[in-house]
């Protein structure tokens, strides 16, 4: 496991040409690129470790993933995605396939499988409702036009001045016309089958909304990106920091951990730097914040000028995505001895997704509206390696931060001996639907811990614990300000808000910005 450099004032005296600040995928990838590009880079991030979504923590000989479970389209070499990871990582990075039944989705009376490649997906979901052929084909067809349309509208984000107020409307018309409406709106318009609904929609979660309040484009996105496969980092996820990190410091770049930023400096609006939480001061010709469009502007800026103001209005017309609970399993054997597949479990209490969050967000004592299963270890083909006679779980379902106002101003692991009770059985009802669902696990679990909203604030630096940063709904999808550059001379954003959801999507974010800040397009880099 790499050793991450804590933050000291000797970095002051550096000359750099970018600082980023947050080491998420999109940071990173900025970073790597910037650097690859002959700029001299900085890399601040607040937490302990590199990373952002992408790192791991470790209890005993256990270690678990605090936010990819899995990512499509790396299996294929020739894919888009593939080719970025491999441009920045040299190469260094390498991908466990997961079993072609990628994820199961779960309700009381059946369960329905999510099997790669696209051809036999689309044939289990006839086989599964074969008088919905006509519809499930429609609904594939149109998941292609979103994606094809996709690619116009984020590459319209690096543009400005002219070009820009010329092209806008031609590059994102198309791309409107699906992200305007909600996927219920869309399937009900192809079917009146709500158990058909219920299993295209079993993928909710993994952009945060429920099918009457998400965008279609994102489920389209997402559904899309694992029509082909789905795969793992060999080595567990944090090797996607580790491996890069190693590209920007090879490439003159340094990167700090500890290294909390407490502001934008901006001068003559123009950004020239940043203030550090002990009070240091580190000038840089670029500063790119991949800490959130959100905290960006709240916390990090004065919030005085027209355009922060203009900005922070604008913020008040989408919403950030609600929070959730994390439950950590620690097993005193292998996957393989304990029989443990790689297929993500999504368990559902009925087909009206709607509905069911409706009725746990009223009454949190309620049927889950969705617990997420994921077996990091058994994806992993070298965790036999490092954690020999060991295997683990991750069970995830919602959570709101204002459940946890009681304990809102107290200290991590001090939050006193009501909120551990109240993990406790929070954690022994997500244990129940698990042992459910995986057998033969339940003499075999050997430690056990539960990540809160308050756990999200504190450790990923998200505010109020949200789990996929601004809300994937219509509305936000119109927000022409998400992009890389922020309307303050020489600050630009990066990450997930400037594109979606997921560690593949936030990854071409740093291509974005990139791009912007050195005014070149960096796609052709990718080209073979």
């Amino acid at each position: 496991m790499k050793k991450w450099k804590t933050y000291n004032s000797q970095l002051v005296n550096g000359s750099y040409d970018s600082i980023v600040i947050g080491s998420g995928i999109g940071g990173l990838c900025t970073a790597a690129l910037l650097s690859m590009q002959g700029q001299k880079v900085l890399v601040l991030e607040k937490h302990f470790k590199i990373g952002g979504w992408t790192h791991t923590f470790k209890r005993n000989n256990y270690e678990w993933d605090v936010g990819l479970h899995y990512i499509g389209q790396v299996n294929n070499t020739n894919s888009i995605v593939r080719r970025l990871f491999d441009l920045i990582s040299e190469s260094k990075l390498e991908w466990c396939p997961m079993d072609n039944n990628y994820d199961r989705i779960i309700f009381p009376d059946n369960a329905y499988d999510f099997r790669a490649p696209r051809t036999q997906f689309i044939d289990d979901m006839i086989n599964y409702f074969p008088r919905e052929e006509s519809a499930i084909l429609s609904y594939m067809k149109l998941m292609d036009d979103v994606v094809s349309s996709s690619r116009n509208y984020f590459s319209q984000k690096a543009l400005s001045g002219l070009f820009d107020t010329v092209s806008y409307p031609f590059m994102t018309r198309k791309f409107f016309k699906y992200s305007d409406k909600t996927t219920l709106d869309v399937l009900n318009s192809l079917s009146q089958n709500k158990e058909l609904i219920g299993v295209l929609t079993g993928q909710w979660g993994d952009y945060g909304l429920p099918p009457s309040r998400s965008s279609f484009a994102m489920h389209a996105m997402v559904a899309r990106h694992y029509l082909d496969g789905a795969s793992y980092p060999s080595g567990t996820s944090r090797r996607i920091a580790e491996t890069i990190s190693d590209v920007i410091e090879k490439n003159g770049g340094s990167l700090a951990v500890n290294a909390g930023v407490r502001e934008i400096i901006v001068s003559n609006h123009r950004s020239v730097g940043v203030l550090m939480e002990n009070g240091d001061k580190i000038d840089s010709r670029y500063v790119i914040s991949g800490a959130g469009v959100v905290n960006t502007f709240t916390n990090m800026l004065g919030g005085n000028s027209a355009k922060e103001i203009s900005v922070v209005q604008k913020m008040k017309t989408i919403q950030q995505t609600k929070s959730y609970v994390c439950l950590h399993l620690g097993l005193n054997q292998s996957a393989t001895d304990l029989k443990i597949k790689n297929t993500n479990l999504w368990i559902y209490p009925g087909y009206d997704h709607d509905n069911a969050v409706e009725k746990y967000i009223q009454n949190p004592e309620s049927e889950f509206p969705v617990v997420y299963v994921s077996f990091p270890s058994a994806k992993d083909d070298s965790w036999n390696e490092k954690h020999p006679n060991t295997a683990t779980i991750e069970a995830i379902t919602l959570s709101r931060m204002s459940w946890y106002d009681n304990w809102n101003s107290l200290k991590w692991k001090k939050r006193g001996d009501t909120y551990e009770y109240h993990k406790q059985e929070l954690s022994n009802r997500i244990l129940e639907t698990v042992l459910k669902h995986v057998d033969g696990i339940e003499n075999h679990i050997d430690y056990n811990e539960l990540s809160t909203p308050l756990t999200v604030r504190d450790l990923a630096n998200y505010p109020k614990g949200e789990m996929y940063g601004l809300d994937h709904s219509p509305d936000r999808f119109r927000q022409r300000w998400l992009r890389p550059n922020s309307g303050i001379k020489n600050l630009f954003f990066t990450g997930q808000d400037i594109t979606t959801v997921g560690v593949s999507s936030a990854l071409f974010s740093g291509l974005l910005t990139a791009s912007t800040v050195l005014n070149k397009n960096l796609f052709g880099l990718l080209k073979k």
